[in-house]
């Protein structure tokens, strides 16, 4: 919640600056222990062809030094900074985006050295799983997997109660191997039929129609149009292939459905639960819901992350 009036009882504690970079734009506020948000702000994402990650990191430390003047009554004593793509957490640094540009790119620690605050780095979508698994529509699972479905496809696999790091490659769901419905007995990967840009860029295709979007393919779906239809549940079979493996594999008992798709609602989440039962023989059965922290998920993820380096214990408090 984005709210710039005074603490509560609920507030006490150190406030934390958040960062949530994506491919298209990025979120940052003061986020309280609470989970209030102070001072929102979404802006497109910084871009340089030849400094992409320093880009980033001079934007944030613009907006810091904006929050400290815009927001003396709330003095933040650490920061949460999440990026896309492929991320070591432990080291720091950002592995790959090839959205964005950047290979290899110390973040934390540039981050650390701009700030001069304490900060905390990690995975866009591993954030926001985390949020969802602390707070949100996974909270009470001991296995879970959190996927956000917009552009592309990623998501955060929690096993045991721990989400997987694999040193930077778990829950790259979304280059996961499908059947291909274009090419019978061949594979692609799951965010090239269920993504929901693939959803608009497949019926355009098929069809020379250009759309705004999966929503737009599934109201033509709605409406009788026999190729909209029959992308929109190719999608869905591509995503229920994919939930299907991590259930066999990992036994996750809840699927949390995140991004842009996600506002399809019963639209997808019913047909969705139909095909992954059609699949599954002697697996349990996984509860499928979406997202419940909405966009602001992966900010409240970096301020966990941020959170944690004052408070070690603090989002195992918040979460009883």
């Amino acid at each position: 919640m984005n709210d710039d009036g005074g603490r509560s009882a609920a507030d006490a504690g150190p406030a934390v600056l958040a960062f949530d970079v994506g491919g298209t734009d990025m979120k940052a506020g003061i986020v309280l222990p609470s989970g209030r948000i102070i001072g929102l702000q979404r802006l497109a994402t910084p871009r340089s062809a030849e400094a992409p990650g320093d880009a980033v990191v001079s934007k944030i430390e613009e907006l810091a030094a904006d929050f400290r003047d815009r927001y003396p009554d709330y003095p933040f004593s650490a920061a949460g900074l999440i990026v896309p793509g492929l991320v070591d957490e432990t080291r720091g640094t950002g592995i790959l985006s090839v959205n964005l540009g950047w290979t290899d790119f110390p973040f934390a620690d540039r981050a650390r050295a701009r700030l001069g605050l304490p900060v905390a780095f990690g995975h866009d979508v591993g954030a926001a799983g985390d949020a969802e698994f602390r707070f949100g529509a996974a909270r009470g699972a001991a296995d879970a997997v959190v996927l956000v479905v917009g552009t592309g496809i990623a998501g955060a696999v929690f096993s045991d109660g721990r989400r997987l790091a694999g040193g930077g490659y778990a829950g790259e769901l979304g280059h996961a191997p499908v059947p291909d419905p274009d090419r019978p007995g061949a594979t692609t990967i799951l965010e090239a039929v269920g993504s929901a840009g693939a959803i608009a860029a497949r019926y355009a295709t098929a069809t020379g129609r250009n759309v705004d979007g999966s929503q737009e393919v599934l109201a033509l779906a709605s409406a009788g149009d026999p190729v909209a239809d029959r992308i929109w549940n190719e999608g869905i079979a591509a995503l229920a292939f994919g939930i299907v493996q991590c259930v066999s594999i990992l036994g996750s008992e809840t699927i949390v459905i995140g991004g842009g798709i996600s506002q399809a609602g019963e639209a997808l989440l019913a047909p969705l639960r139909a095909r992954v039962e059609e699949l599954l023989s002697i697996h349990r059965r996984p509860l499928i819901v979406p997202a419940s922290l909405g966009q602001n998920a992966g900010l409240i993820g970096s301020a966990l992350k941020a959170r944690e380096l004052l408070v070690p214990t603090g989002p195992a408090r918040e979460a009883s």
